[in-house]
This record gives C-alpha cells, structure tokens and sequence, in this order.
C-alpha cells in the first residue's frame, strides 16, 4: 500500500527540568506514567540505548514494534513498525527552557499516521514536561 508520507513537529514546554524530561525518556517503565497511549513497554533492555528493541503496548493490547536507532543527549531516535509495513520515524529532543523545560518530537511517515499521532502525542508530551511526577 502505498501513503504520501510527510513530516510534522510537535513541541510541549513546562516546568520539569530538562533532567526529569530526559529521565522520563530513558525509564521505560516510565513511559505509561506521562504517556497515556502507552499501558507498558516490553523491550530487551530497562533504559533507552542504540539498538533496543521491543514493543509499546497501548489500550486494549495493541501494540507496534520499535526499535531504537540513536541515543545522545537529551536527544533520541526510533522507528516504529505499525502493520501492512508502515514505519513511522520519531526523533524526540529535550530542551531548556527559561521556566523548565522543552520537548520536541519530529515525526516522518505516512502522512495519516502522522497527522493522527500528533494530537496524542502533543497530550504525551505535555505531561513529559510537567513539574509534576
């Protein structure tokens, strides 16, 4: 099946510092806490590294495939498998910012699955950000 693809960035900033935001990231078991889209994160490792592999469970079991391509600091890039071949690219980076911190994850894919992810990913990342843990 062939989709246009496209590319979108989604930014959230807020209180957390760019330590917590980046350690929400690294902690997988972190991620259903700021993450609602996510119910858990099965993976052959604890923490975000080049190379881990697994998968993000959501709500009512579903769930895709990623593997993680690049780890720097305060910056990291995955790919996601979804089904019938999709892959969808996020580059997410951690910021700072006068009161907190910054969030940005630059999205590349199916341009329906991009369009479609931002909203709750924007959600996501927002509560990333947020003073609160």
């Amino acid at each position: 099946m062939w989709l246009p693809t496209t590319s979108l960035t989604v930014r959230a900033t807020g209180t957390a510092s760019p330590a917590q935001a980046w350690q929400r990231y690294v902690e997988l078991d972190r991620w259903p806490t700021w993450s609602p889209q996510v119910t858990r994160v099965e993976a052959d490792g604890q923490r975000l590294c080049p190379g881990l592999t697994g998968r993000v469970v959501g709500p009512l079991g579903v769930s895709v495939g990623f593997r993680v391509t690049d780890v720097q600091d305060r910056e990291w890039t995955w790919e996601v498998s979804l089904p019938a071949g999709l892959n969808l690219v996020m580059r997410h980076v951690v910021l700072a910012h006068p009161h907190g911190s910054q969030t940005e994850l630059h999205l590349r894919g199916a341009a329906p699955l991009v369009v479609g992810y931002a909203v709750p990913a924007r959600v996501a990342l927002q509560r990333l950000v947020s003073g609160q843990d």
